[in-house]
């Protein structure tokens, strides 16, 4: 299929260069020898030679352009060199052509396209997709993918990164798989007063033939990502709260802006503001309320040209916030209070009254009450008679068997006498 299409591109050029010199237009030679070869893992080196015989009229230059599996990719150059530098395709079809020019001379046509083309190796689809980066606090770089949907389960991607500046391309040891996302991280550092930063090459593939290679170029100032601010302090002088964290060790000065995002339980959504500077003041707060406020950092686009922005830090709180719960144990003691209060208040009230407004006595219980004690007095008066008459009588006897004993003894002792 692909070796039909070339003929059927050559065929059609054929036809226009015939129709152009049919028309009377000088048509140019082609360049000639177009052929390619690696710079490094993912760039290559197109180059071509001169044709001849051109006049010395002509203001001659190449027109080349870059076609990805049959789609153009609008990559359109002019140049005068006899090279051309571009990224590698490894993943598909990557078709080069170039033309020669004669430039502002409407006298003479272009040439023919002259091209050539760089085929994949290994199986469709199972290169590795969806190559994310991000360069975490310019100190290292984090990049994810995932595996192509005609690979093998156990297929195991490798990944290269080279930039101008190292001798050879380097391999990314710090592995890891979770949840069917590859993930390797690498060092990455440049010194802090760079301002410019080199391309970096990106290169995921497998030992294995079976499994095609992917390449990526990427610009590393796209891709930064600051670390989120520390020690976030707080303080309050009057109404006015001042905001202070530390600054960035890895970037140059001046370039990261930041945005303070507060809020409080009066406020409906939370409230930014951006500053240039580690520092800044919220004035005219209700010194009743409390304050939350998070801090992030974003690089500024003079310095790079990346749109990611750090993560927020830790939240920070300043100020009291009325205690609801203080409250409703307040609505509930309150209550408890009054109610036992009033209970001890009704029984101190209740003896108070018996003290001052004595109840007055029933005549028909005091007269009860009297006949009713000398009843009682009687009884107990004629009791305690027949007990004391007992009591005599027992005594009487006692007196009389002594005497009768004395009186026998002293007879005894006069007989023995005798």
């Amino acid at each position: 299929m692909d070796a039909a299409g070339a003929a059927l591109r050559r065929l059609l050029l054929l036809a226009l260069c015939c129709a152009q010199a049919a028309a009377g237009g000088k048509v140019l030679p082609p360049p000639s020898n177009l052929s390619f070869s690696f710079v490094q893992m993912c760039t290559l080196n197109w180059t071509w030679s001169a044709p001849e015989n051109i006049s010395r009229s002509c203001d001659l230059e190449y027109s080349s352009d870059v076609v990805i599996d049959e789609v153009p990719q609008d990559k359109r150059e002019w140049t005068k060199s006899l090279f051309r530098v571009t990224d590698t395709f490894l993943n598909a079809e990557m078709r080069f052509k170039v033309r020669s020019e004669c430039k502002h001379d409407n006298a003479s046509e272009p040439s023919r396209w002259v091209e050539t083309s760089v085929q994949p190796k290994g199986v469709p689809g199972t290169a590795a997709t969806d190559l994310d980066c991000v360069w975490h606090n310019l100190e290292y770089m984090d990049c994810k993918w995932l595996a192509g949907k005609n690979a093998r389960n156990c297929t195991k991607y490798i990944l290269f990164y080279w930039y101008d500046g190292l001798k050879s391309p380097k391999k990314c040891n710090n592995y890891s798989m979770h949840e069917g996302i590859f993930e390797c991280v690498f060092s990455l550092t440049f010194p802090k007063v760079t301002n410019t930063y080199p391309t970096l090459s990106i290169l995921v593939k497998d030992d294995s033939e079976e499994i095609r290679p992917v390449c990526a170029s990427k610009n590393p100032t796209t891709l930064v990502k600051p670390a989120a601010p520390k020690a976030v302090m707080l303080s309050k002088v009057n109404d006015t709260i001042h905001l202070e964290w530390s600054e960035s060790d890895t970037f140059p000065a001046n370039c990261l802006y930041y945005e303070v995002e507060y809020r409080s339980d009066d406020m409906d959504t939370p409230r930014t503001i951006k500053v240039a500077y580690n520092h800044t003041s919220v004035p005219s707060v209700d010194p009743n309320t409390k304050y939350i406020f998070r801090v992030r950092a974003k690089p500024k686009s003079e310095c790079y040209s990346s749109k990611l922005c750090s993560n927020w830090s830790k939240e920070k709180s300043i100020g009291e916030k009325p205690d609801s719960t203080f409250y409703f144990v307040l609505m509930i003691t309150i209550p408890l209070i009054v109610a036992v209060s009033t209970i001890i208040l009704l029984f101190y009230l209740k003896r108070l009254k018996i003290l001052i407004l004595p109840p007055i006595p029933d005549p028909r219980e005091i007269l009860k009450r009297m006949f009713g004690e000398q009843n009682e007095d009687s009884q107990s008066g004629a009791k305690d008679a027949s007990v004391n008459a007992y009591n005599r009588l027992i005594k009487e006897e006692e007196i009389h068997s002594l005497v009768l004993t004395e009186t026998l003894e002293c007879s005894y002792s006069e007989n023995e006498n005798r």
